[in-house]
């Protein structure tokens, strides 16, 4: 508080600065106590009094002039009904911070503390820390021993929290913290991914605006979701549950009744009154995934609910208020879907204020191996097996996890289920070399057919209970094979190509008896294959 003028603003303390004129000498008071400082030198005193105390005010004035003649005091005279109103004083106040004219360049101002009630101290914090008041905060104390004469201890606060060291350490303490919540604890490498959720974790505590969370499916966007939940109810942001829905699940009259709710008969077979999910989400949060699959009817009523918080159920006469925060989830780029006029563009505008876009398990290659523990040590916990890699099971994995032709076309749902798969399977709890190899081809073979199970190819020869019971080469090979028969224009022809190597070796070619036989062993023949190739 060197080298620019101290300016105090304050209030009369009308029982800690009030005595007999007489014995006031006698006593310590806060008011005149801190004119009294010589490495604190006040300038200017702005005094706040209510007016029913002006002769309190006047004995105070002309007291600090008598130990700090260079002090100027200035009184303002508030008026309060009641000054234990919250509301009342920190509307006073409020409206005294923006009507003074502050100069932070030319003058530093600190605000009095100590005579205030404890609700007018509450109120100068606030405008402090919103700045509405460019100031800091001055406590004043009596001497510790009274015996003594002297005008007490003062401490003045600074809200800018950067400047202390201890109290910013334990503030990234906490930032870090969340950020473990919002990973799973997951010690995850990949920087891009990182730095996001740092941003996330900062806006989530922040912001109780929409937040939409895009990416591919499998990329963690229901997982991320629920832990922003719960680092938010764990600081207290929230007051009730996390509501989950998935919009690709909604259809016609259904939608409507399930996130709005309905009145009994609203249509047909609505036999009872039902509050629907919005309602069910007021004080907390509402996670609807694949917002981008809701119905243009659903998103001009979730529109009117996110700025109103408000909305009418089906069938009902009167509105029903929620107050809940949004997250949706979304594999769909939403920017198209509203220039294809499938999405809302007042809707999209509204939740598009926080937005993050969640990279693929493919873009992550590096966060595979501290996944894979997370995966092992979640199956773990689940089923009470403990579960490792033995060492060159576990290198032989992540080589293939990390392959630039690994596809991970379904994210970490492929992750997830090929831990499961192996951790199943390992006896004694070791995942072999054996098991490892076994999954791969699985892999493999599932992004090549694409996400299902079955391969198109094999369907049309084989009912789904026939697949089923194919062994895992086999659903490898036979789609190759009867790729060629439906490219050739005989058993013979399809028969050459398929052993153009082996039938070197041999003195009689035997390709279509070769063919024939490996096709009979699925209930396949030639005839049906070219029935299909005429189709």
């Amino acid at each position: 508080m060197k080298n620019i003028p101290n300016v105090v603003i304050g209030f009369l303390g009308s029982s800690v600065d009030n005595s007999s004129y007489e014995e006031r000498w006698e006593k310590w008071r806060p008011t005149v106590s801190l004119c009294q400082h010589k490495d604190l030198p006040i300038t200017r005193l702005e005094l706040l009094a209510q007016p029913q105390f002006s002769s309190l005010a006047n004995v105070i004035v002309e007291d600090i002039l008598s130990v700090s003649p260079q002090t100027k005091v200035n009184i303002h005279y508030i008026e309060l009904q009641d000054p234990w109103d919250f509301e009342e004083v920190y509307g006073k106040l409020f409206d005294f911070a923006l009507a003074y004219s502050f100069d932070p360049e030319l003058e530093g101002y600190l605000l009095h503390l100590t005579p205030g009630t404890h609700v007018a101290q509450i109120c100068w914090f606030l405008l402090a820390e919103s700045h509405f008041a460019p100031a800091k905060l001055l406590q004043t104390a009596p001497p510790k021993n009274y015996q003594i004469e002297g005008p007490g201890e003062y401490k003045i606060v600074d809200l800018d929290l950067s400047k202390y060291d201890r109290i910013a350490s334990r503030f990234r303490k906490e930032q870090q913290k969340g950020v473990s919540i919002l990973k799973d604890g997951i010690e995850t490498r990949n920087a891009k991914f990182n730095a996001l959720i740092e941003r996330i974790e900062k806006v989530a505590m922040l912001s109780e605006a929409p937040i939409l969370l895009m990416g591919p499916t499998g990329a963690g966007k229901s997982q991320l979701a629920k832990r922003i939940y719960e680092l938010k109810k764990m600081r207290n942001q929230v007051k009730k549950k996390l509501v989950e829905v998935n919009c690709a699940t909604l259809r016609g009259d259904g939608a409507m009744s399930t996130l709005f709710g309905h009145k009994k008969g609203a249509f047909t077979g609505a036999l009872q009154d039902r509050q629907g999910l919005l309602h069910a989400a007021n004080d907390g949060i509402l996670f609807l995934d694949e917002i981008g699959d809701l119905g243009l009817d659903e998103q001009a009523m979730l529109l009117r609910a996110l700025e109103e918080k408000k909305f009418l159920p089906m069938g009902a006469d009167q509105e029903t208020e929620s107050d809940f925060q949004l997250i949706g989830g979304t594999n769909r780029d939403l920017l198209e879907e509203t220039q294809k006029g499938n999405f809302r563009e007042d809707l999209f505008a509204r939740i598009n204020l926080w937005t993050f876009y969640l990279p693929s398990l493919k873009e992550r290659l590096e966060d595979i191996e501290p996944n894979l523990r997370y995966e092992l040590e979640k199956f773990s916990g689940d089923t009470g097996n403990r579960v490792t890699f033995n060492k060159e099971a576990l290198h032989k994995f992540i080589n293939f996890s990390t392959a630039t032709d690994s596809l991970w076309s379904a994210n970490f749902r492929d992750l997830n289920a090929a831990v499961t798969r192996m951790a199943t399977l390992a006896r004694g709890g070791r995942i072999t070399v054996e098991l490892v190899e076994e999954e791969i081809l699985r892999l493999q073979f599932s992004w090549k057919v694409g996400p299902s199970p079955h391969n198109e190819l094999l369907e049309r020869y084989l009912s789904l209970g026939e697949v089923e019971q194919l062994d895992l080469f086999d659903k490898i090979q036979l789609p190759e094979v009867l790729q060629v028969c439906l490219q050739s224009n005989s058993l013979a022809e399809a028969g050459r190509r398929l052993f153009s190597q082996s039938r070197l070796h041999k003195k009689r070619f035997n390709d279509s008896d070769r063919l024939r036989k490996y096709l009979k062993r699925f209930g396949i023949d030639w005839k049906k294959i070219r029935a299909q190739n005429q189709i």
